[in-house]
């Protein structure tokens, strides 16, 4: 697990909230406290859907919400002249790129002790904080899907060109 300060938060907003960067995570949860507090369960309802829509896996592949579906009402709310109070989302990483990160580590999850790697973007209203995580079905005491996830994040931050800070 790492941390991050964004330094350019301005370039971090648009990214997260008005382009596709980050549309390669589902949204487990979020929070944005404005003049209200917004809560987001990101879990998605497959009662609300029809038997047909639940079986196609095309239309719910995954439990949680795509971050690129919530996006725009995210925008909705924290637009405007004044900034929120504050927000917090809690971020996985979608399971094929996951998948894919610990294939290059040489990493063999064949027991599907990894649920998930997680990013927790938590706005304070002075700073924006990044957080990895690693979601477990049991404590692991290799320590390699973590190392592998925060290398993978870290490149993915230079290659978005989002300005930070280890902290």
């Amino acid at each position: 697990m790492k941390a991050y300060r964004i330094s350019d938060l301005k370039n971090f907003m648009n990214k997260l909230l008005l382009s596709d960067h980050f549309d390669c995570f589902l949204l487990e949860e979020g929070t944005i406290v404005t003049a209200n507090t917004f809560r987001i369960d990101g879990h998605v309802q497959k009662d609300f859907y029809t038997k047909e829509e639940q079986e196609d896996k095309s239309l719910c592949p995954y439990d949680f919400s795509l971050w690129k579906d919530i996006r725009p009402f995210c925008f909705q709310i924290i637009k405007g002249r004044r900034t929120p109070l504050s927000f917090k989302f809690v971020l996985l990483l979608m399971p094929e790129p996951m998948e894919r990160i610990l294939a290059s580590g040489n990493f063999s999850d064949s027991g599907n002790l990894v649920k998930a790697f997680t990013l927790t973007v938590k706005y304070d209203g002075s700073c924006l904080t990044l957080i990895t995580g690693l979601s477990t079905v049991t404590f692991l005491m290799d320590k390699t899907p973590e190392q592998l996830w925060d290398n993978a994040f870290l490149k993915f931050m230079n290659n978005k060109q989002l300005a930070w800070e280890e902290i």
